[in-house]
């Protein structure tokens, strides 16, 4: 059976696939997720961002080298902790592990418009290799997936690889994947309604605690 590509919906520009300030406070988001056009900072050449989920902790290692606007977004997304008590929404064994809507209704809308110009494919979707999710040409926002397996068909969709999985591979093998891909065609509602709608409806799902952002640098490029 074919398997749906990493897709945000059409009608959800702003979270299909997709901050600074403090963590989300229990009446809200950060300030600053409601203003992503001023989430704009350029970022280190290298970094990494440490996923505290659930089920254990992951690391990305973000090149800029790879894909300069897709790594600045995350970057940003990350130090303005974009990804804090978020659920991971899709997880298919052997393919993808996919997460970026906001669990706050407000931000996901102020997101929809958010959009950033495609990158070229410089690196393959390789097992551990993280990229973006598009609904189309240039429509990239906030929702990343990372490659399960070895997924380098989608190279030739545009997906560019912003960074792979340096550590805790495992944990995303353990992530609750029991729903597959029944979430899937949900995004509308999670982007309306946030995480109430999927504690209510998907109860299972894991979730990100905090991702945070380390190790910055800015080697000479080559």
């Amino acid at each position: 059976m074919r398997r749906a590509l990493p897709l945000l919906l059409p009608l959800l520009a702003v979270a299909v696939l997709a901050g600074c300030g403090g963590g989300a406070s229990s009446s809200g988001p950060p300030a600053a997720l409601l203003h992503p056009g001023k989430l704009t900072k350029k970022a280190p050449q290298l970094f990494d961002i440490t996923f505290h989920t659930t089920k254990g902790d992951f690391v990305v290692t973000v090149h800029r080298t790879w894909a300069s606007k897709g790594a600045d977004r995350l970057y940003n997304l990350a130090k303005a902790h974009f990804f804090d008590n978020m659920k991971i929404f899709r997880v298919v064994p052997n393919f993808v592990v996919q997460f970026g809507i906001s669990p706050y209704p407000q931000v996901s809308k102020a997101w929809t418009n958010a959009t950033i110009p495609d990158d070229v494919v410089t690196v393959h979707n390789t097992r551990g290799a993280v990229s973006f999710a598009a609904a189309g040409p240039n429509t990239r926002t906030t929702q990343i997936f990372v490659n399960l397996g070895d997924n380098r068909s989608l190279d030739n969709n545009g997906f560019a690889p912003v960074g792979s999985v340096t550590s805790g591979m495992k944990v995303l093998d353990q992530l609750f994947s029991g729903y597959g891909d029944e979430t899937t065609p949900h995004q509308p509602e999670m982007v309306s309604q946030g995480n109430a709608w999927l504690d209510k409806n998907y109860p299972k799902l894991d979730a990100i605690k905090t991702a945070v952002v380390s190790n910055e640098q800015n080697p000479a490029l080559p």
